[in-house]
């Protein structure tokens, strides 16, 4: 037994010592080969007690973020693994998993696309960078997954007086985030020659991309596999029980998760029995306002005053396809660059006030589809939000004469 804990020690002591020589200008590349000299694969769990160490000992926590890419470098693939816990799927950690599965995809064409445009004549660059600028909005998507990473897992961690690495790694989504807002601000501007493009791709978009990449090693190899080591199963429940008050990142669970030992409610079943929503002209329970904003005709979507997409409604014929990836996500990075303009102005007149309603038609597959967005305000004039309303109007164009019989579909 000592010579284990005389073996994670100077492990330990080995990490922080080539570490420290990348904090005081070690090349990355001359240290990762001396950490593939000097160390065999490196438990996970000392790599957390390292970082908390350089923390403690008085290594200001934004010199360990500036290190933490670095760290990564470094410490690619060389961590040990092999005592990480198994997950069933849509446990939380499942669910973040493959979130990193479709955010790898989409910093993979990011890097595909900047690679195309800097080969494209500069005259037929427009189109694509309106593309690339889609994919930065989606990008930006990651933004939940930080979000439930931040409220919900590293308080978990705090109590277990875990509290360096969730710090540094939220100073690194901080950055990610505002590096992310930078690029899809920089392409706004689709009008740039071939060398400004090459340097906006270096000084942003490609970090930006980098970052959130890089992001994943982060997690996969030191956070989650830590997390599962502390986190009990009642913790991990009130995780996801949480989850989806945030929202996901690019992809919608397909399952659930609740431990065997949890009540076979399932989180909508106990929203269904809940108290009555009382209105001044009736009440409804959850379960038959759910079933009423599913019965009628029409898609809806609500849009809140913040401008995140709140609630959608879940329709057996939706007209436009909606998944839980979209909560809470920004409404303008839910279509596409070209219309954010169209967007933009439609909020900005409903915040103002000098429209309440915009309305829309379109052929679509054969058939009329009416879009109405409707500005909602309280008896104050106060905005709350804005409701989009979708209606396949291609019935009603073709009724004629009257209908004064019963008669069924």
């Amino acid at each position: 037994m000592s010579e284990l804990i005389n073996n994670s020690r100077n492990r330990k002591e080995k990490l922080k010592e080539i570490l420290l020589q990348i904090h005081h200008g070690g090349s990355t590349e001359a240290v990762q080969n001396e950490l593939l000299l000097s160390l065999s694969q490196i438990p996970y769990g000392e790599v957390v007690e390292v970082e908390q160490e350089l923390i403690s000992e008085g290594l200001p926590e934004e010199e360990i973020l500036d290190l933490c890419d670095a760290h990564s470098a470094v410490l690619e693939g060389r961590v040990d693994l092999s005592a990480l816990k198994p997950v069933a799927e849509g446990h939380p950690v499942d669910v973040f998993r493959k979130e990193n599965e479709e955010i790898r995809k989409l910093t993979n064409s990011i890097f595909a696309l900047i690679s195309e445009i800097r080969f494209e004549p500069s005259e037929s660059i427009t189109t694509k960078l309106i593309k690339l600028r889609g994919l930065f909005n989606t990008l930006y998507d990651v933004d939940k997954h930080y979000q439930r990473k931040e409220y919900l897992l590293f308080p978990y961690l705090e109590k277990m007086e875990i509290t360096g690495p969730p710090k540094v790694m939220w100073g690194k989504h901080d950055e990610i985030r505002e590096l992310i807002k930078g690029s899809i601000e920089v392409l706004e501007t689709t009008e740039m020659t071939k060398d400004e493009f090459g340097a906006v791709a270096e000084i942003v978009l490609e970090i930006a991309a980098q970052g959130a990449k890089d992001m994943i090693t982060k997690e996969e190899e030191i956070l989650f596999p830590m997390s599962l080591d502390v986190l009990t199963e009642a913790d991990w429940y009130e995780i996801s029980k949480q989850s989806l008050e945030i929202g996901f990142c690019l992809y919608d669970p397909l399952i659930t998760w609740k431990p065997e030992w949890a009540e076979e409610q399932s989180i909508n079943e106990s929203q269904k029995s809940g108290s009555h929503i009382q209105l001044p002209s009736g009440s409804f329970s959850a379960e038959e306002i759910m079933t009423i904003l599913n019965t009628l005709p029409v898609d809806i979507t609500f849009v809140d005053k913040d401008d995140k997409v709140k609630y959608f409604s879940q329709s057996a014929e939706r007209i436009f396809q909606r998944n839980r990836a979209i909560l809470n996500r920004d409404v303008r990075h839910c279509h596409p660059p070209a219309s954010a303009h169209i967007v933009d102005k439609i909020i900005d007149d409903f915040k103002s006030g000098r429209q309440n309603s915009a309305p829309f038609w379109i052929n679509m597959g054969g058939k009329m589809i009416h879009i109405e967005y409707f500005a909602l305000r309280n008896d104050k004039g106060e905005y709350l939000g804005t409701l989009e309303v979708s209606h396949n109007i291609t019935p009603y164009r073709e009724l004629e004469g009257e209908q004064r019989i019963l008669s069924y579909k």
